[in-house]
């Protein structure tokens, strides 16, 4: 807390009070911030400008004929359209179906103990005491997983390897017993989206990104976003804002 009755006082919020000095250097002190914050945000942006260029320069395909001839003469950067399909699914026979990939999760159902504060008065005065209380959960207990080898993308044959595939989603869960049930996730055999990638020696690069049910046009657009550069900005506001308020709430007395 920092209290300085004077005429050098400007203004006063009870708890601390800025003086003339300090307004001045905190002016001073934006002034800087902001333009470190200017620099690094065109730092920022000229590195997306980079990127872009990467984006907009890279060849556009959405047949598999062109598919083929980028990775033959290794064409470089390109955004391909197409669909995405297991080649080979998966499934665990309990459920059935086919799947790109299955994850089976096993839970137990145990009791445990935990200890509850409680509050009682006595002879005026509150007192705290515990007690042990009894619940039960289902606790994770184990998972095993399968996933298919070969996938294909827009009718060439890849390792699975070669692209992100979609995240899973929930399938169902088997109660095998009051203490014991199996939840399955998986994901399905075909979806249609977007790749960024490098189409050379014959393939494409390994864990190439899939953005699900985007255009080509979409994919851009998305990777083009300013995200980055608002995030930089949000974060240095809020850094500003605190280096500001930890100077005029400090006792800078050697500013008088």
């Amino acid at each position: 807390m920092k209290k300085r009755k004077g005429n050098s006082v400007l203004l006063d919020f009870n708890d601390f009070e800025i003086t003339k000095r300090e307004l001045l250097a905190s002016i001073s002190i934006l002034a800087v911030m902001i333009l470190i914050g200017v620099l690094i945000s065109g730092k920022i942006s000229d590195s997306q400008m980079d990127i872009n260029e990467k984006y907009n320069k890279a060849a556009k395909i959405e047949t598999q004929e062109l598919f083929e001839y980028g990775m033959r003469t290794d064409i470089g950067n390109a955004f391909v359209h197409g669909d995405l399909t297991a080649v080979d699914t998966v499934t665990y026979p309990e459920i059935g179906g086919e799947y790109m990939y299955v994850e089976k999760v096993e839970e137990n159902y145990n009791e445990h103990t935990r200890q509850v504060e409680h509050h009682r008065t006595v002879n005026g005065k509150t007192e705290t005491y515990y007690t042990t209380e009894t619940y039960w959960s289902w606790d994770y207990a184990g998972s095993e997983e399968l996933l298919c080898k070969k996938i294909a993308f827009l009718g060439v044959i890849f390792d699975v390897n070669k692209i992100d595939i979609p995240s899973y989603d929930y399938i169902t869960t088997i109660q095998e017993s009051g203490h014991v049930r199996y939840k399955y996730y998986g994901v399905d055999t075909q979806f249609t989206g977007t790749i960024f990638t490098e189409l050379r020696n014959r393939t494409i690069l390994d864990k190439t990104p899939f953005y699900e049910n985007q255009t080509i046009d979409e994919t851009v657009d998305y990777l083009e976003s300013d995200a980055s550069l608002f995030m930089f900005w949000f974060f240095w506001i809020i850094i500003m804002a605190g280096c500001l308020f930890g100077f005029v709430y400090a006792d800078n007395r050697w500013l008088d």
